[in-house]
C-alpha cells in the first residue's frame, strides 16, 4: 500500500524560470547574467578583472558542475562552485564579499519567485488527508533552506513533513540516498512511496528501480510522456489524487 508521496520541485510544483519574465519587466538582468555580474562586481571592487574572462571561468565551472551532477549524482553548493572559479582565476576574495555574493545567489529565486504550478495547493491538501508528503528535489543554485522559504511563500510548505534536498543529503536524484533520506524522515519503506516528477531518468527510472511507484508529471513541461516507463502520467494536478488512489488499488467513484 502507498503510504507516502514524494514530489520533485522544479517543473512539478514550481515552473522553472517563470521568474525570468518578472525580472525582465523590472528591468533586471536574467539570472544567468546576474549571477556572473555579481561575482564580477565583487572581484572588480578589489582588483581589476576582464569581464569576458570571468564569464568564461563561470561557464567552465558550470560545465564541471553539470558533469558531476549527471555522472556522480552530486550537486555542489553555490559556495563551492564560486570557490572553484576563484581558485581557477587565482583570486582571493575577502570572506565578507564572498558571503554577500553567495547570499545573493541563494536568495535570487526567493526574492523574485517563479510561479507555482496551477492546482498544486488543492492537490496537496487532498493528498495530505491520506498520505504523508515529502519533497525530493535537486538544489542546483538555490539551496534547500531557501527552497523551503519559496514553498512557504507559495503556501505549500505546510503540506510536507519531510525534505530531501540534494545539497543537504549530499547526493542528487536518482541516487538512492535521496529517496532513502525521504523514506526515513517519513517513517515508511521505499515500496510504500509514490514519487511525482517531470524527468524520466531522475523521477521515473530512479524510483522504479528502488521498488517505488513513479508518476510522470507533465503539466509544466512534457519531457517525453509518449515513451515513458512511469506507472502513470499526470497532466494536471486535478488528476493526481485519483492517480495515486488507483496506484494504491482503490476504487474511484464516478
Amino acid at each position: 500500500m502507498i503510504q507516502a508521496v514524494t514530489f520533485d520541485l522544479w517543473d512539478t510544483l514550481v515552473h522553472d524560470d517563470s521568474d525570468e519574465p518578472k525580472r525582465k519587466a523590472l528591468g533586471l538582468r536574467s539570472k544567468y547574467d546576474e549571477r556572473r555580474h555579481l561575482l564580477w562586481e565583487a572581484i572588480q571592487s578589489h582588483q581589476p578583472i576582464d569581464i569576458d574572462l570571468l564569464w568564461r571561468a563561470y561557464d567552465v565551472a558550470d560545465a564541471a558542475f553539470n558533469a558531476v551532477w549527471h555522472e556522480q549524482h552530486v550537486t555542489w553548493t553555490i559556495r563551492h562552485r564560486l570557490d572553484i572559479i576563484l581558485r581557477g582565476l587565482k583570486i582571493e576574495l575577502p570572506a565578507e564579499a564572498l558571503d554577500r555574493v553567495v547570499h545573493a545567489h541563494e536568495r535570487m529565486e526567493v526574492d523574485i519567485p517563479p510561479d507555482m504550478v496551477q492546482g498544486a495547493p488543492e492537490a496537496l491538501a487532498a493528498l495530505s488527508k491520506n498520505y504523508k508528503l515529502a519533497i525530493a528535489s535537486d538544489a542546483i543554485v538555490t539551496p534547500g533552506s531557501a527552497l523551503r522559504d519559496l514553498l512557504k511563500n507559495h503556501g505549500l510548505l505546510q503540506y510536507f513533513s519531510a525534505f530531501a534536498f540534494s545539497d543537504e543529503v549530499g547526493r542528487s536524484k536518482p541516487h538512492r540516498a535521496m529517496f532513502d533520506h525521504a523514506a526515513r524522515e517519513l517513517g515508511v519503506e521505499l515500496h510504500e512511496i509514490a514519487h511525482v516528477g517531470d524527468r524520466e531518468h531522475n523521477d521515473i527510472l530512479g524510483p522504479r528501480a528502488l521498488g517505488m511507484k513513479a508518476v510522470l508529471f507533465t503539466a509544466a513541461r512534457d519531457r517525453g510522456s509518449h515513451n515513458t516507463q512511469a506507472d502513470a502520467v499526470c497532466r494536471a494536478f486535478s488528476e493526481l489524487p485519483d492517480i495515486i488512489a488507483r496506484l494504491n488499488g482503490l476504487q474511484i467513484a464516478d
